[in-house]
């Protein structure tokens, strides 16, 4: 079988784990894990191509506007109510929900508008990206402006401030080119904001082949901090702060599918809102412990704010001036 090579630096990608499958939505196929001895940088192999993911997301990975089983419920009242911020302080504000600032926001898979709505009270004039034309539907009634387009085709009037990519860049094709339009969209001084999981995370280890991240098929990368920075410094942009966060409720959600797969219980356990809701509030308890004692990028989120290169932020106000 011929294995492709490394997309950012072009080495030999070898099997790190074979066989896994689709134990959220139980989607066809079995897929391996490829990773890359130079970077790091891991990828899901066979990867779909365009016309089977678009498929596969119509048929298995449907819009939380689409769910109604009490899980979702539960989440989505819990974040509508006074103790979601409090919670973010404590948990990690991975979705950059509680970030303040001002000027023009784009907030890349949208979905239904979540993100949206805090990014709004939050002082920024936020607009969405959302290419499932039903989340997008919801969002635009709940009153936000919302694209249905690849950002490969997305041609705004005038540029961005900060553009969104929380827990996006994983999902994507080519996550270089995705963050080489998301380059072009910004200002010369504007920032990225990426959340994904991080593929080198103490979790990650610990679980093997029962991490919840790698979600397969519809993860087609999985970043560490290093591969990260890599690929970033490849699409022209620099980091200002890199950080990771154990959030309770991934978890939870990991550890529950962990014990259903190895117990071979169904795998509805993952979603039962019991048993999700008592093992997130334990955690958070433990977690703040174990937060304590691990290291600073060893957490199971990785978020990073970068900023284009000041090479081509000196480049681009120069052509201003002129």
């Amino acid at each position: 079988m011929n294995l492709p090579s490394c997309l950012i630096c072009g080495r030999e990608l070898k099997p790190a784990l074979t066989h896994l499958f689709d134990d959220r939505y139980n989607s066809p196929g079995t897929y391996d894990i490829l990773r890359c001895c130079q970077c790091g940088l891991m990828q899901t192999w066979p990867q779909p191509n365009a016309s089977e993911i678009e498929e596969i997301y119509k048929r298995y990975y449907n819009c939380d506007c689409e769910k109604a089983e009490a899980y979702t419920i539960i989440r989505r009242r819990f974040i509508s109510s006074l103790w979601y911020r409090p919670w973010l302080k404590l948990d990690g504000d991975i979705c950059f929900h509680l970030r303040q600032g001002k000027g023009r926001l784009l907030d890349v898979g949208c979905n239904e508008g979540r993100g949206l709505g805090f990014y709004s009270q939050n002082g920024f004039q936020s607009e969405g990206l959302e290419i499932n034309v039903k989340a997008a539907a919801v969002a635009r009634a709940r009153g936000f402006t919302v694209h249905t387009m690849p950002l490969g085709q997305f041609n705004p009037s005038g540029f961005f401030d900060v553009i969104v990519l929380s827990n996006v860049l994983e999902h994507a094709l080519d996550p270089i080119e995705m963050l080489k339009h998301v380059h072009r969209l910004l200002q010369p001084n504007g920032q990225v904001w990426i959340s994904c999981p991080n593929a080198d995370s103490l979790w990650r280890y610990r679980l093997g082949r029962y991490w919840i991240h790698w979600h397969l098929p519809f993860h087609l990368w999985h970043f560490s901090p290093r591969s990260l920075e890599a690929m970033l410094t490849l699409a022209q942009f620099q980091i200002m702060k890199m950080q990771t966060f154990n959030p309770a409720i991934w978890i939870a959600q990991g550890l529950s599918l962990a014990m259903g797969r190895r117990l071979k219980l169904s795998n509805s356990v993952y979603r039962s809102a019991a048993v999700i809701s008592a093992l997130t509030i334990a955690l958070r308890l433990l977690l703040l412990f174990i937060r304590k004692k691990s290291s600073s990028l060893s957490g199971d989120c990785l978020t990073i704010t970068a900023r284009p290169s000041a090479k081509n932020i000196k480049a681009a106000t120069s052509h201003i001036d002129n």
